[in-house]
């Protein structure tokens, strides 16, 4: 299931008209025809979301907030509290980040340890586990953690919700965090080497 994306429109003129990467999904020309004027549509932040049946009720709660919000997310299962296995939300969840269509993943599970196990063994991925916004903005400031993961037998919605916003407003440092965070990619791939 995928929640509206609400985007935010940029008119830019000009000519010759440069800008990085950017792919532009409209463009025309002004009614003068001395320039052509591009729209620019900016892809906001995009969440990939999953829990199994024991954080069913907690990702429910941070999919609230997130439409509250007007995050864009897309919601990987489980659809109900039957029992279910884990690995397979947190797979699909640490697949769709680590290939880029999602900047950042929220998992929940009993207690949040588990889909943090698995998100990990994905490339590319660095899943946090945090019980407090102390650990949920080191998480993204120091560690550039891409998935937060949470235990709804371990803390309650108003927490859950409060570490989400915390982690999502938080930004990676850079600086001697890069070197170690460069360093984790280093030791993923040489292991994947192997």
């Amino acid at each position: 299931m995928i929640n509206i994306w609400k985007p935010k429109i940029k008119v830019l003129e000009g000519l010759n008209f440069e800008y990085g990467e950017l792919t532009l999904d409209y463009k025309y020309m002004s009614l003068d025809y001395k320039y052509i004027k591009f729209i620019e549509v900016e892809r906001g932040l995009r969440i990939a979301i999953g829990s199994d049946h024991g954080g069913f009720h907690l990702k429910k709660a941070i999919k609230e907030y997130l439409d509250k919000e007007n995050i864009v997310y897309e919601d990987f299962g489980t659809y109900n509290s039957e029992s279910v296995d884990y690995p397979d939300y947190a797979e699909k969840v640490a697949i769709a980040v680590a290939s880029g269509e999602y900047d950042k993943g929220i998992l929940c599970c009993g207690t949040g340890i588990g889909v943090s196990i698995v998100a990990n063994k994905i490339p590319g991925i660095r899943a946090a586990l945090c019980n407090d916004t102390f650990s949920a903005r080191a998480a993204r400031e120091h560690n550039d953690a891409n998935i937060l993961t949470l235990g709804e037998r371990v803390i309650g919605p108003g927490l859950a919700i409060d570490i989400v916003s915390t982690w999502l407003k938080a930004e990676f440092s850079g600086g001697r965090h890069a070197r170690r965070v460069e360093k984790i990619t280093a030791i993923e791939k040489r292991q994947l080497n192997k």
